[in-house]
């Protein structure tokens, strides 16, 4: 799995002039599922995700969690992130997930951040998507499961 975490003010997703998903201060993470990716990357990137402390005390410095300041997730489902383009001037995206398994396994991941009490929205799995977002910082890492 790869994750790309952008630190927002606010974010939302929209699906053929639909709003799906929509959060206030929090995390955007757009999501990558690969071949090979386990329930236990999700487990293990959720959790990261949730005690990651990228958000600033009361000194501005990153020290405080999702959880600490009540915030919020928008996850969006991105195979791109699967994608190589080492060679040649086309992605090849042979390393991405069969869409059901990639769409089971971003659900597993999706409810693991829930259960830590934390209010996730989500874009619709598959479909093309505009992503509205003011990053906070900016502040933006990207995360891998263990492999």
């Amino acid at each position: 799995m790869k994750i790309v975490l952008q630190r927002v003010k606010n974010a939302s997703v929209v699906v053929t002039g639909e709003v799906t998903g929509k959060i206030k201060q929090g995390v955007c993470l757009l999501v990558g599922i690969e071949k090979g990716d386990t329930e236990e990357d999700a487990f293990y990137l959720a959790r990261k995700i949730v005690e990651l402390r990228i958000f600033p005390d009361e000194e501005g410095k990153m020290n405080r969690s999702l959880s600490n300041i009540q915030g919020e997730v928008l996850a969006v489902s991105q195979f791109t992130l699967a994608g190589s383009i080492k060679k040649g001037r086309r992605p090849s995206f042979d390393k991405a997930e069969d869409p059901e398994l990639a769409e089971e396994l971003f659900n597993c991941f999706v409810d693991q951040i829930r259960k830590s009490g934390i209010k996730v929205e989500t874009g619709v799995f598959g479909a093309m998507m505009d992503v509205h977002l003011i990053n906070d910082g900016p502040v933006t890492f990207i995360l891998q499961d263990k492999k």
